[in-house]
Order: C-alpha cells, then sequence, then structure tokens
C-alpha cells in the first residue's frame, strides 16, 4: 500500500515524499518583493516533498492584495533566487504559483490606479488587503472593467513571461492559479462570466483563456514542470458556477494529453468544509475523467487533510496531499506526520503581515 511517506514523481520532478505544502498567503513581502525571511520560511518546510509558494502575481495587474510578491521585475527574481537556493540547499523542491487576481482588486493595488479588470463588469462581494496607517486591513474590493478581448493576447504573455522569470528564479516549476475565484477561475465560471464573444457562453469558450495560459506556459518551460490548480465548488471571492460537474470534467479532459507535471484539486471550500451545501461534485469522476484522457502526472488532493484522510486517499487514487495550515505552525509537519504528533496550534492574529512572529518563529520537534 502507498503511503504519504514514499517518494513520487510528478511529471520532471523527482519527490522524497508524497506530502506537499499549499500555497499560503502571508503579505510578507513589501513593495512584492521576497525577502530573505522569506527564504528562511521556506528553507524552514522544505522536508515536504513539494513546496507551492504562495501566490504570485505575474505582472503589475495581476496584484490583488498588499504586500504579496510578484515575478514581474528584476528585483523579484533576485529575491526568489534566495527562496529557491536555500530550500535546494535543504534538499527540497519548490514550484511558485502564477497568478493573477482578476476583479480581486482595489484602485490602490492597480497601476495607475485602474480599476481592476475581469471577464465581465460584475464586482465581486469579498474584500482584499490593503496597508492602512501600516496595518494589513480588509476593504471591499473595487468596481471591475471587462476586459476587451484584444487585451487577453497580452495576458497571456505575462503568463509566459512570468514562468520564464521562475525557472530563472530557480524555481523547479510553476502551478497555475486557476482556482479561488481569480481571473482564470472567473473566465471559467458562468457567475463571474457573462460574455458574449469566444470567451464566454458555452464551457468551450469559457475554458479557453485558460487553456491558451496552458499552451503558453508549457511551451515555455515544458509540461513536465507544469502543474494546475483547480477548485469545483468553492465560493472563494464570490464564485459559482451553474454546472461545474460538466465544466471541470471538459477541462480536465483538454488538459489530459498535454503531459503536465500534476492537477491540484480544492475539494469543496477552499479553507472550509469539504462539502459544500447544494454544490455536489463527484471528484472521483473528474480524477477518472483525466486518466480516461491521458492524464499521467500526479493526481494532488487539498482541504482539511489529517494523516488518515490522506492515507485513505492515496488508498482511493490520489498521487499527493496538500496541507495548507497545519504548514504554518508546524516547519516539519512532515516528521510530525509520521510520529503522529505532536502538532503547534497556528496563531491566526499573525497569518497575514508582520515579520518573524508567527512566521519563523514556531518550534520544531527538536527545538521543543
Amino acid at each position: 500500500m502507498t503511503t504519504l511517506f514514499e517518494p513520487a514523481t510528478a511529471g520532471d520532478l523527482k519527490l522524497a515524499n508524497r506530502v506537499v505544502m499549499a500555497p499560503l498567503t502571508r503579505n510578507r513581502a513589501p513593495g512584492a518583493v521576497p525577502t530573505p525571511l522569506m527564504a528562511t520560511y521556506y528553507r524552514q518546510r522544505a522536508s515536504a516533498g513539494l513546496l507551492i509558494t504562495e501566490a504570485t502575481a505575474i505582472s503589475h495587474q495581476g496584484q490583488g492584495y498588499a504586500d504579496v510578491p510578484g515575478l514581474y521585475s528584476p528585483e523579484q527574481i533576485a529575491g526568489w533566487k534566495q527562496v529557491t537556493d536555500a530550500v535546494h540547499a535543504a534538499g527540497g523542491r519548490i514550484v511558485t504559483q502564477l497568478w493573477h487576481v482578476g476583479r480581486v482588486s482595489h484602485t490602490e493595488l492597480q497601476p495607475g490606479k485602474g480599476a481592476p479588470v475581469a471577464p465581465s463588469a460584475i464586482r465581486a462581494n469579498t474584500k482584499t488587503v490593503l496597508i492602512v496607517e501600516g496595518k494589513p486591513t480588509f476593504v471591499d474590493v473595487s468596481e471591475p472593467r471587462a476586459l476587451d478581448a484584444g487585451e487577453l493576447p497580452g495576458i497571456v504573455e505575462d503568463y509566459r513571461r512570468a514562468a520564464l522569470a521562475a525557472i530563472e528564479a530557480g524555481f523547479d516549476g510553476v502551478e497555475i492559479h486557476a482556482a479561488n475565484g481569480y481571473l482564470l477561475d472567473q473566465f471559467l465560471k458562468t457567475g463571474a462570466n457573462h460574455r458574449t464573444d469566444a470567451y464566454g457562453g458555452s464551457i468551450p469558450n469559457r475554458a479557453r483563456l485558460l487553456l491558451e495560459v496552458v499552451q503558453a506556459v508549457t511551451g515555455a518551460i515544458g509540461a513536465g514542470r507544469t502543474g494546475i490548480r483547480l477548485s469545483p465548488v468553492t465560493p472563494a471571492n464570490d464564485v459559482v458556477d451553474a454546472d461545474p460537474q460538466a465544466l471541470f470534467e471538459y477541462l480536465v479532459r483538454k488538459l489530459g494529453p498535454l503531459g503536465l507535471a500534476y492537477v491540484h484539486v480544492i475539494e469543496g471550500a477552499t479553507g472550509g468544509p469539504r462539502e459544500v451545501e447544494g454544490r455536489p461534485f463527484d471528484y472521483a469522476a473528474l480524477r477518472q475523467a483525466w486518466r480516461d484522457a491521458g492524464g499521467r502526472g500526479a493526481w494532488m488532493v487539498n482541504n482539511g487533510y489529517d494523516l488518515p484522510l490522506a492515507e485513505q486517499s492515496l488508498r482511493d487514487g490520489a498521487d499527493l496531499v496538500a496541507f495548507g495550515k497545519p504548514f504554518i505552525a508546524n516547519p516539519d509537519l512532515v516528521a510530525r506526520l509520521q510520529r503522529g504528533g505532536p502538532f503547534n496550534t497556528p496563531e491566526r492574529s499573525t497569518f497575514y503581515g508582520g515579520g518573524e512572529n508567527g512566521y519563523t518563529d514556531y518550534p520544531t520537534m527538536a527545538q521543543a
């Protein structure tokens, strides 16, 4: 029987175990530039089979929260190089999550204080983070404007450039963030996409931008170094689809033949219940559709996993299991899972913004 602590392969990535650190936004990159403190944070967690960085903006337009990192300037690439060097020195593997927030932003964060962009001019009932009087503060997102079709090739190119920048920065690969109500997910789902052109209406049209991005990224760095994150039914950032089963089975059938390193699926509500009321979904059928379409990369599951549930998921056909909040307080989570604990409890007040406190000062078992 496959266990969580056995080696695994995800495309071109050889992983020491099947424990993945999920992407976790921590708002500790002032000016969108990664810091030496971030290098310490990721190095501490390098015993995971794979680290996925916090979501990282592909462009200034793609930025949606204060003090989150980007990957579109020389300073950002140099900052990330410190992170990847530290992780590799500790024997780890790390990919970065490529992010465009779309409508989940604020004019204060956009170039020229312009409106955030979206598939349609529909404001999300959600919040973002600004720095107000020196402190991270949650505020309502701004009214977006609808992207013109002529702007979309430029966004695809931003993803391609960011993927190349990630490799320059020393990452082992990238994860395309197509989940949680951000731009690519907005295009996918009927609640946010009311377009009537080639990027709206039918499922193939709504999936078009995401598939163009995947083709551009894999063409730039190789499919074996490219993963993708999906969230079929999460209500995060006020996103919903009329028929998610049909939408996401279509999508994975298109992705299957492309040779991706992995598909990363959030089951249920991101950071919340694994079953969303009124939004049933068959994840086993989704995985089977991926396999039937030729998907040979790893199938990664996420949301609310503990050791027993993770082991059961591996028996049911998953390859990798991503853990989020447990990694915040437990830098040596792999060892703690192997030994059945004990586990540190994360301090919520330090999740977003700040310095070492609640970030790099959680003790390992040896230190405790």
